[in-house]
């Protein structure tokens, strides 16, 4: 009788201590692992949020950069991490959705190796285009396009890159034709454009903003899938080419088995943070619209977020490296 008491004991452990681990949460400083360099857009948004999400906690945000090798080593320290709600990591589409796609050395599943705390940025594009060529829309470029087949040409921040994808996606909806031409980063790509040594780029909305308003490029449209009250007199891609939707976003996750006590607590300090004006607004300035999910809608948007990018990376012909 009371060894079975025992064992009922243990197997009843782990039913108990979460509701007490959730109750105790945080008793000490958490660490939020950002998978990037510092002074990266990714990394100014966790900053931006680590603040705000302390005070909400009531426990400090240590942010810790662990960048390389396209976001995946952060990813796999992130994945190996105790569950116990203390490290928590900020995902991407960099890193959750096209690295897996695109190394071959990857090690952690980005579906079913964290848990999923909740989404709360989406990034858009901006499709630029050099202020000589004479288009004003989406539309234009694609007539322009097929009438200068061999003309045209579009720049990216390298193969595999976000704005390569994109811009294959452009050309497959719109059923025209352009060289991709692969620079060493997103400056020399805009500075491409700039110059006119290709004709058009897909890029963070951020990168070309301030050279648009300077008349040195021309916007067409932007990659979310409908109008924006971020950038609330461009149109969107989708209005034209119905489907297109290639932008970045970023979420909190956390290794898997974290607690689900834990996760719903640090999903309303993360709810609480972002309801606030000043970090809306920091957020706007680097070109993030927030949102927010609960964790099952945030794997339902990766998991189709991962299929998408499947279909441009097969059809931008890139195998994993």
């Amino acid at each position: 009788m009371i060894k079975k008491w025992i064992c009922t004991a243990f197997l009843l452990l782990p039913v108990l201590a979460a509701p007490v681990l959730a109750q105790d949460y945080p008793s000490k400083p958490v660490r939020l692992l950002v998978p990037n360099a510092p002074a990266s857009s990714i990394d100014t948004m966790a900053r931006i949020l680590s603040v705000r999400l302390a005070e909400s906690l009531g426990q400090n945000i240590i942010v810790e950069n662990q960048a390389g090798a396209g976001g995946t080593l952060g990813m796999d320290i992130g994945k190996a991490a105790s569950p116990d709600g203390y490290t928590l990591i900020l995902a991407s589409a960099s890193s959750m959705s096209s690295a897996p796609l695109l190394q071959k050395s990857i090690r952690y599943d980005p579906l079913n190796d964290f848990s999923f705390i909740s989404l709360f940025a989406v990034l858009p594009n901006v499709l630029v285009v050099n202020t000589a060529l004479p288009v004003n829309s989406v539309k234009e470029l694609i007539v322009y396009a097929r009438a200068n087949q061999g003309k045209v040409n579009f720049a990216s921040a390298g193969p595999g890159s976000a704005s390569q994808l994109a811009g294959v996606l452009l050309t497959s909806l719109g059923g025209f034709e352009s060289l991709h031409v692969p620079y060493k980063g997103g400056s020399p790509a805009v500075a491409s454009v700039i110059a006119g040594e290709t004709q058009w780029y897909v890029t963070p909305a951020p990168n070309a903003l301030s050279l648009v308003k300077g008349g040195r490029l021309r916007a067409l449209a932007h990659s979310l899938p409908r109008r924006s009250a971020l950038l609330p007199d461009m149109p969107a891609i989708a209005e034209t080419l119905p489907g297109y939707d290639y932008s970045g976003w970023a979420g909190l996750i956390a290794p898997r088995g974290t607690p689900a006590a834990v996760v719903d607590k640090v999903r309303a300090a993360l709810a609480r943070a972002l309801a606030q004006p000043a970090v809306r607004e920091a957020l706007a300035a680097q070109g993030a619209e927030v949102t927010s999910s609960t964790p099952e809608e945030f794997r339902a948007f990766l998991q189709k977020d991962i299929a998408n990018t499947a279909k441009v990376v097969q059809a931008a012909g890139l195998k994993p490296e």
